[in-house]
C-alpha cells in the first residue's frame, strides 16, 4: 500500500505530537501536588497507574503510526520504481 505525501506527513506529525503531549503529561503526573496522584504517604494511587498505563499505550501508538507516516516519506522519496 502507498500512503500519499498529505498522509504520510499527518501519521509523522501525529507521531511526534503524541511524544510532546504525553511527556509533558507524566511530567506534571510526576510532579502532582493535588494528592490525585500520589496519596499522603507518597505512594502512588490507582489514578497515578491508570493515567500512566494511558501514556504508556500513547507512546506505543504515537511511535507506530510515526513509523509508518515516515516509511511512507521515505518510500515516496525513493519513488515508483522501487514499489512492489
Amino acid at each position: 500500500m502507498k500512503l500519499s505525501r498529505p498522509v504520510s506527513w499527518f501519521l509523522l506529525a501525529f507521531g511526534v505530537w503524541s511524544w510532546v503531549i504525553w511527556v509533558t503529561f507524566v511530567k506534571n503526573l510526576w510532579q502532582d501536588a493535588s494528592g490525585l496522584a500520589f496519596d499522603d504517604a507518597g505512594d502512588p494511587t490507582a489514578y497515578f497507574w491508570v493515567h500512566l498505563l494511558l501514556a504508556i499505550t500513547s507512546f506505543l501508538l504515537g511511535t507506530a503510526i510515526g513509523v509508518i507516516g515516515l516509511r511512507g516519506l521515505r518510500a515516496l522519496r525513493r519513488g515508483p520504481e522501487n514499489h512492489g
